[in-house]
């Protein structure tokens, strides 16, 4: 029994040490660039052929193969990427949404060029580098480490590095070439990735799909390192390979043997969802904003054009028509992508899973093998599956909660490599199993027909989904999440929504595919398929149906009349490039056009026009006795920068005749009061917030200012419901509102804006409005007209696109939007940021107007010449406490005396 135990710990030994190379690469690769390389198993891949070609077919010696392979191809690759693929896209802004699809891109892209290059079929001829001892290769895993841990930790390059990882922007300002280091980073993660195939290719199929997905699989151990510490990633590595080993001698019996073996042959994968799933989420700094751009418009004819090439096959026989058969069927799955990603704006590399669910559950029934069910007909068959497979869209739905960015894409790629191994690859439940097609749609041309009438189905709902109030709350969702949710959409049940809805569609399309092909095939859901359609229904648009009909087209025809590979290889060139067109091709060829030049039109002219003219008209008498005199100092921040750009008119304090402030305005009869009692929070050891009180009584403007770091930011998110302070209360009236979301807060009347502008770029002026308004706390259909007139924004304005527009107008919608749900609440985050002298004019007098009526409007303002202005109450605040309180003439003044005796 102890040789037994020992010989299985050397071959975990094995096996973890190649997990352990894989986990160091990642982890360099991600410090250095902060892209977590989903192509590190392309390129393992990549480089195990290579070798093989050397050794094998060209007759290399070994040793001259390792060193063109590992030293010279591996690491020349990692430079490639990070200089033409990954280094543009931080010079173009480095968001995280496109690089996540470029990595998928160079994966996808790597993939395919190898089936064209070496084939599909599987080899067994892989040159073995590192004998089958395991100590040679934990011996060079932990050299490895260790030379690496080395270099970070004492040497100047370790150093740039760290400075890197910090603060990039920080770090170029202080002279270290951030280029260098990430190419540095790239070489040798790609260099680690080709050991790794290398390593593993004598012991696994060397095949282009299967490969790369085992070693995405050990994934698992950079991610319980949190992509930072070296030895967690080699301890984990070596534990659940030797843990994977040692359960190969349980043989239990009865209906646990068959799950029980495929946990002890996928201990890994248990360790990705664990990772993924359970721990404490990685890349929070990687969250998925989405490019502030409008939608482009489909081009006129398109949709006549598509539903004349979908009738085509009908005319069609043989094998095109056999072929043609799996277009519509893709697509519905496609469509599904178009409903998560596209309009949902979350990422989801599962959704192969939840197809081959839909056809696994339309097998079952049909051929009378599901528990507790008699043998259904087809039709009814893929009914019950999508009803049985929508709900389990919760498994990727209830983690996107939490989680978004890098995080979510881990997660939703851990539940689809979990189905795929527990499920689809286990023959209790899909040996022998077959699927016909209904009866009366046996042959391709009549299932054909019944394809395109289901397909149009789910273009309704999927345009369903788009439009009216449940489109716009998507919308928002998708483009600005914390706006979404301060304008009181429901931001989880909305996920949920979308996640569920799109595994509905996906079975649907999952099912269909299996009837046409006739059968139950696991290889056609992989999930290296669902990173494929992924990317796919990315680069042609992720938001356009029409996009995802294309892609389908487009991924079926090319591999069926070409060689395999080719789809994959045209949609990785497409996604590595998906950075500088974010918004598809459509855009990529407006863009690429010669010889146009942007002009207005003649609407655009009149509305320019306008614009001027209420501008014009909005801006006071250059004589107004309240304006400031020019040469007249502005007014210091607390913290003794000065603040704001020199304005040359403001609205006149009012005053009382003997020139005392007037007194204070009564307070509204019947509202509700906003307070807080010894607030306190606390992030990771620092006191944000220590035991503040806080009232903002209705028809009153209560301001709040201090030096930055003072808490001032913290306060109001506590208000708002986007952080839960640690301790003491948030209440409105009499309710405790402490634990209440965002969203909740909002339907009871409490609306807020932001420093940083949270409008949706892909709505209109007015759908923007109108979201506020659907979600606010009393929809009233003319709040929208009210709210646009009130902010200068009707006309011709009113139907342009947000993403269009200057920051002082977008500054004026996101107001506009918050007024539209009637609040009874209104939390203010520098307002006048980026609005100029006649525009701060104009809000300052509504401000005063909605605290008349008897808003309760607490103001976070630096320009101390507008708090001043408009303030009744002015609330000091410094290293989390409030310090001062009263009226601002008085604390102002007291700050400015302090300030003159420093």
């Amino acid at each position: 029994m102890s040789s037994l135990t020992y010989d299985l710990t050397l071959a975990g030994l094995s096996v973890g040490s190649a997990a352990a190379l894989t986990g160091v690469g990642l982890i360099v690769t991600y410090r250095a660039t902060g892209v977590l390389n989903f192509a590190h198993g392309a390129i393992a891949m990549v480089c195990a052929y290579a070798l093989r070609q050397c050794v094998v077919e060209w007759g290399w010696p070994l040793w001259a193969g390792a060193v063109v392979t590992l030293l010279i191809l591996a690491p020349v690759m990692g430079v490639v990427l990070e200089r033409f693929v990954f280094r543009p896209l931080s010079v173009l802004g480095g968001d995280p949404a496109q690089t996540l699809v470029a990595s998928i891109g160079v994966f996808v892209l790597l993939v395919g060029g190898a089936a064209l290059l070496w084939g599909q079929g599987a080899r067994d001829d892989a040159p073995e580098l590192v004998s089958a001892d395991p100590w040679g290769q934990l011996t060079v895993v932990l050299v490895l480490a260790a030379g690496v841990g080395a270099v970070i930790r004492w040497t100047r390059f370790g150093r740039e590095l760290r400075a890197v990882v910090d603060d990039r922007g920080l770090a170029v300002l202080g002279g270290i070439d951030a280029d260098r280091v990430a190419a540095a980073g790239w070489a040798f993660g790609a260099f680690t990735a080709g050991l790794t195939g290398v390593l593993l290719a004598p012991y696994v199929r060397l095949d282009p799909y299967g490969l790369p997905l085992l070693v995405m699989e050990v994934v698992a151990v950079a991610v319980a390192a949190r992509m930072r510490s070296l030895p967690v990633a080699v301890v984990v590595a070596l534990g659940v390979g030797v843990a994977q080993s040692q359960l190969t001698r349980l043989h239990p019996s009865g209906r646990a043997e068959p799950l029980l073996q495929a946990v002890g042959a996928n201990l890994f994968v248990v360790a990705l969802l664990v990772a993924c799933l359970a721990l404490p989420r990685i890349g929070t700094r990687d969250a998925l904003p989405r490019t502030a751009t409008a939608r482009v418009p489909t081009p006129q004819g398109a949709w006549i054009v598509a539903v004349i090439l979908f009738l085509i096959p009908l005319g069609f026989a043989g094998s095109d028509l056999h072929t043609s058969v799996q277009v519509p069927a893709l697509g519905v799955v496609l469509l599904s992508l178009v409903v998560v990603t596209g309009r949902g704006g979350q990422i989801s590399l599962g959704q192969a899973a939840y197809a081959g669910l839909g056809a696994l559950f339309t097998a079952l029934p049909a051929a009378g093998r599901f528990p507790g069910l008699p043998r259904l007909p087809e039709l009814a068959a893929l009914a019950l599956a999508v009803v049985l497979v929508a709900p389990l869209g919760l498994l990727t739905g209830w983690p996107a909660i939490t989680r978004r960015g890098l995080a979510l894409a881990l997660a939703t790629f851990a539940v689809g490599v979990g189905v795929s191994r527990f499920v689809f690859a286990q023959p209790y439940a899909t040996a022998g199993l077959s699927l016909d097609r209904p009866a009366g749609f046996e042959g391709d041309r009549a299932y054909y027909v019944l394809e395109l009438a289901l397909l149009t189905l789910a273009l309704l709902t999927t345009h369903a989904l788009r439009r009216g109030r449940t489109g716009r709350a998507l919308a928002a969702l998708r483009d600005h999440e914390s706006g979404a949710s301060a304008a009181g959409v429901q931001v989880p049940a909305l996920k949920l929504l979308a996640f569920v809805a799109g595994a509905a569609l996906a079975a649907l399309g999952g099912g269909m595919l299996g009837m046409g092909l006739r059968a139950f095939d696991p290889t056609a859901y992989d999930p290296v398929r669902g990173l494929l359609w992924f990317a796919a229904v990315v680069v042609l648009g992720a938001d356009s149906t029409l996009g995802a009909l294309t892609a389908a087209a487009l991924l079926v025809g090319l591999d069926a009349g070409a060689r395999g590979g080719v789809a994959a290889a045209l949609v990785g060139v497409l996604a590595v490039l998906v950075g500088r067109f974010p918004g598809g091709p459509y855009e990529a060829v407006r863009r690429l056009r010669p010889g146009r030049e942007a002009r207005l039109t003649a609407t655009g002219l009149r509305a320019r026009r306008r614009l001027q003219q209420a501008v014009r008209t909005a801006a006071p008498p250059t004589a107004d006795p309240g304006t400031a005199r020019p040469g007249t100092p502005r007014r210091a921040d607390p913290d003794g920068a000065e603040q704001g750009t020199p304005r040359q008119s403001r609205p006149p304090t009012p005053h009382a005749a003997d020139g005392a402030p007037a007194p204070p305005r009564p307070p509204a009869e019947g509202r509700a009061v906003l307070t807080t009692h010894h607030l306190q929070a606390r992030y990771d050891g620092f006191t944000a917030l220590d035991g503040v009180d806080l009232t903002v009584p209705p028809g009153r403007i209560t301001a709040i200012i201090g030096p930055n770091g003072a808490g001032k930011t913290t306060l109001f998110h506590c208000l708002a419901g986007t952080v839960r302070p640690s301790q003491g209360q948030v209440r409105y009236g009499n309710r405790d509102i402490t634990r209440l979301p965002a969203h909740a807060r909002t339907r009871l009347g409490i609306a807020r804006t932001f420093q940083q502008l949270a409008v949706f770029p892909t709505l209109t002026v007015a759908e923007n409005v109108r979201v506020g308004a659907e979600q606010g706390r009393a929809p009233d259909p003319a709040a929208v007209d009210r709210a646009l007139r009130l902010f200068a924004l009707d006309g011709p304005l009113r139907d342009a696109p947000a993403a269009d527009l200057p920051t002082g107008t977008l500054r004026r919608v996101e107001l506009a939007r918050a007024l539209a749900g009637t609040p009874s609440v209104l939390l203010l985050d520098e307002p006048a940021a980026g609005l100029d002298t006649a525009e701060v004019t104009a809000l300052a007098r509504i401000l005063r107007a909605l605290a008349a009526d008897g808003t309760a409007l607490l103001v976070v303002e630096h320009d101390l010449d507008l708090v001043a202005d408009l303030a009744d109450v002015v609330h000091v605040m410094t290293a989390g406490r409030i310090i001062a309180s009263g009226p601002p003439a008085h604390v102002l003044d007291t700050l400015d005396a302090r300030e003159t005796a420093v």
